[in-house]
């Protein structure tokens, strides 16, 4: 029998317009993330995280990742940290699409979403940890 997809998990961080929402599905052994948060939610950038062996130190795991950004779209500094987090801690390929905009956002406004964008992972890695 062929593995279906989970009912998809809702994790929040922060807020009023300044919060990120994650839509997390599994996909058989794998996840797929939908990133959104800001005043217009989009599709800017892209992450497909994988897991793979260390070359001489198979009990080692490294991630690597593809990215996909569309310009002139900054999300990978939120996707790309969340894909390779949870693609690590949970030893599967994980796909991270993110979009977050706010109108006229400052250096704090910045910094104050890679923060939500890190509770954001916390979040997500406890409600999918097996």
């Amino acid at each position: 029998m062929i593995p279906q997809p989970s009912a998809p998990l809702v994790v929040t961080a922060g807020q009023g317009t300044r919060r990120l929402v994650a839509v997390a599905c599994r996909a058989g052994d794998d996840v797929v993330v939908t990133l959104t948060g800001g005043e217009r939610p989009h599709v800017g950038c892209v992450v497909l995280a994988q897991p793979h062996p260390t070359r001489g130190d198979m009990a080692r795991i490294r991630v690597t990742s593809t990215v996909v950004a569309i310009p002139p779209h900054r999300e990978e500094a939120l996707a790309r940290p969340l894909a390779e987090r949870l693609a690590q801690a949970l030893g599967a390929t994980v796909v991270v699409s993110a979009g977050v905009h706010e109108d006229v956002l400052s250096a704090e406004g910045v910094a104050a979403y890679l923060r939500l964008g890190d509770e954001l992972a916390a979040a997500l890695l406890d409600a999918l940890a097996p």
